[in-house]
């Protein structure tokens, strides 16, 4: 075992009635000492920037830049004097993320040779924009996401995004163009989520021949074998997700693929599954009423509509009455026993809350949501491709890329520099959006262009609770995370609309928008969204908390010059990237004060950030958290976010599935547009580590 890693190990041997958290620092300072030794050294940072180009590992900077800037952008960097705060940090920096050589045994990246490449690639030769960038990536403010960060600025790179939606309509030709399209995406390292809600049902008919279509099943198994053949040369497999309506009549043989004593012939072993949940679900539910669900090609045939594209509250009686469409008889209940009762074998399906979506989107009259990404923080208009046959023109629709990055709310609270690194970072992530090019997905180009959509995250909030004694099921945790993503909010479209206005430019029928009509804003105008505990309110000091004034001024403005991203805030998980920050994942809780890693066949131990004596019974863990609370936080922070959150349910052996359905419809009620993971632990004493200190 190399040094480090058994002075990292030692860690959690306690000493004097803790753990040994000092050793994490001899750790680091080992193993870093190893890295410096197979570093490639060179005399400037320009000779090293010029090696790199020379031999076809950067692209070429000086197109855009002066050795000058570049030299300037890089003692930026420098000034700061980074220093990796643990052994985890730095072992993921430099295992994952760092450029090596080809036969990957020298190092030829620091982590400020790193930031630096992707301050100039997203940059694109702005130099004010580049330093800027410097400053707020070198504090860790912001962190690009993993393809971001990974490759920009490489010449021989993957694309900055890695994460897409495509929705499929009921035709072999549109179910053929969206298989290409996914293993496309996989194969440059994309996880894509399909919405097979438009596909015909099992026993439905195929040109007027009764009872021939397969239905859903099928596409599931093709869509399986796809990911799984399209990887990422071998690396790591191809990550997809289908999406269901839950009122399809095929929904019980999509949720019997993930149980454990399924079929092998129907099986879903690697591909992820979630359900679209309409209002009317919850009501029916509620109410012990008829529960139906419907066969969707008899439902396009009746009314001319998809399925997935009505207002079930709406059309639901309608669709029960029509005698053309045909439908079956299920319990509701029993459904959402069913889901929970899968929920625990597998961790799936995730649910999405698409009335809540619709009912919170500010482009409510461009289009409508339908589902969610792999991780359900994604919720975007689509509109499926019309696909003709060969040399008959195809009718394009809207697909969606998932654009995004993450504040570390530690250091922009502590600095005071929220407004800042919003600023900042919203450029940063409209820069990847326009320099991504997909090619062979113009679905997605499509709404790229059209949209100019990001999706700007934050991470690191139970360790600033933490850090600050607050513990995070309390209403001083729901205080701070209310004042403080409303202050996110209000710079993000602040920044969305200076791009707007510097570039002449907004996203597609904005004019339709509620921001430009202006009813986005009424909250934000009538509420006081400043914080009222005591606690909470000196955390504040020195930061400016719009008032309705400034609102009113933003709302002005946002009409007059208009808004550059359709849409601009999404939470997402951040498990990797919170290792290089430093960070609790997300906004999510912790799962254990030392978290354990295991890569091959080694073991790391990852203490959470200012983890001491005074503060560690303020880490406790999901598992033991009050499940009500935790969505009660989250909720606090959806208001503001104007897409989604990840957010995992962490339960144990002492839940039934009725205490998970019963979590699903609070949810719901409190306005969370999604559920993500189910993640069950068996609790016993011996497991919990709070019990041995």
């Amino acid at each position: 075992m190399a040094s480090y890693l058994n002075l990292n190990s030692q860690i959690i041997t306690e000493k004097d009635g803790f753990f040994q958290l000092n050793k994490d620092k001899e750790a680091l300072a080992d193993y870093l000492a190893e890295v410096n030794s197979k570093t490639l050294k060179f005399n400037s940072i320009n000779d090293k920037i010029q090696y790199l180009i020379d031999n076809n590992f950067y692209e070429d900077f000086y197109k855009l830049y002066t050795a000058k800037q570049i030299q300037k952008a890089y003692d930026i960097l420098k000034q700061e004097d980074f220093q990796f705060a643990s052994f985890m940090s730095a072992s993921k920096f430099y295992r994952d993320y760092s450029l090596k050589t080809d036969d990957k045994n020298t190092y030829l990246e620091t982590y400020e040779d790193r930031l630096l490449a992707v301050a100039l690639h997203l940059a694109n030769g702005n130099e004010e924009f580049l330093y800027n960038l410097c400053k707020i990536l070198i504090k860790q403010y912001y962190q690009p996401a993993t393809p971001t960060f990974l490759n920009s600025g490489k010449k021989r790179r993957g694309e900055l995004v890695s994460c897409f939606l495509l929705e499929m309509d009921d035709s072999l030709n549109s179910i053929t163009f969206n298989m290409s399209t996914a293993m496309y995406l996989s194969k440059i390292g994309g996880g894509v989520a399909l919405n097979l809600s438009k596909l015909r049902a099992r026993g439905e008919s195929i040109k007027e021949v009764q009872n021939v279509s397969k239905g859903v099943l099928p596409v599931l198994k093709l869509l399986e074998d796809s990911f799984n053949y399209a990887d990422q040369m071998g690396q790591r497999k191809g990550a997809g997700a289908g999406y269901l309506n839950i009122f399809h009549a095929d929904i019980e043989d999509f949720l019997d693929t993930k149980k454990i004593n399924a079929d092998e012939k129907s099986r879903i072993q690697s591909l992820s599954l979630g359900i679209t949940v309409p209002s009317k679900f919850f009501e029916i539910a509620r109410d012990n009423t008829d529960f139906y669900v419907f066969y969707p090609l008899t439902v396009y045939k009746a009314f001319g509509q998809h399925l997935d594209d009505m207002d079930m509250s709406e059309m639901y009686d309608k669709l029960v009455a029509h005698n053309d469409v045909r439908k079956k008889k299920l319990d509701a209940r029993e459904l959402l026993s069913t889901i929970a009762k899968t929920q625990f074998e597998s961790g799936y399906p995730y649910l999405v809350y698409t009335d809540t979506a619709n009912k919170a989107h500010a482009l409510k009259d461009l289009g409508k949501i339908k589902m969610s990404n792999l991780c359900t923080e994604i919720f975007q208009l689509q509109s499926a491709s019309e696909i003709n046959d060969y040399h008959e023109m195809d009718k394009i629709g809207e697909d969606v890329s998932c654009v995004l990055g993450s504040l570390n709310i530690v250091n922009v609270m502590e600095n005071k520099d929220i407004d800042l690194a919003v600023k900042i970072a919203t450029e940063s992530l409209s820069m990847v959006s326009n320099l991504s090019q997909v090619k062979n997905a113009p679905s997605i180009e499509v709404s790229s262009n059209n949209y100019h959509s990001i999706g700007l995250g934050a991470m690191n909030l139970h360790g600033y609770l933490t850090k600050n004694l607050i513990p995070y099921e309390s209403n001083e945790a729901k205080d701070f995370a209310n004042t403080f993503f409303m202050i996110v909010n209000f710079y993000s479209i602040q920044a969305s609309m200076e791009i707007a206005k510097s570039r002449g430019e907004t996203f597609k029928n904005f004019e339709k928008s509620e921001y430009a009509k202006g009813t986005y804003f009424e909250k934000y105008l009538n509420n006081d969204y400043s914080p009222k505990t005591d606690k909470v309110k000196p955390l504040f000091d020195g930061i400016h908390i719009p008032n309705a004034n400034d609102w009113q001024q933003l709302k002005e403005d946002v009409k007059k010059y208009g808004m550059y991203n359709a849409y601009r805030l999404a939470i997402a998980p951040t498990q990797s990237i919170s290792y290089l920050q430093n960070s609790t994942p997300s906004v999510l809780p912790i799962v254990d004060a030392i978290e354990t890693r295991t890569y091959a066949n080694s073991t790391t131990y990852y203490p959470m950030p200012f983890l001491d004596k005074s503060n560690f019974f303020l880490y406790k863990s999901a598992y033991n958290m009050d499940n009500f609370k935790v969505i009660d936080l989250i909720a606090t922070i959806q208001e503001h976010v104007d897409q989604g959150i990840s957010t995992i349910l962490y339960i144990t052996n002492q839940n039934s599935t009725r205490d998970l359905a019963k979590l699903y419809i609070y949810a719901h009620k409190v306005g969370l547009k999604s559920l993500y993971y189910t993640r069950t632990k068996n609790l016993t004493i011996e497991e919990c580590l709070s019990c041995s200190i």
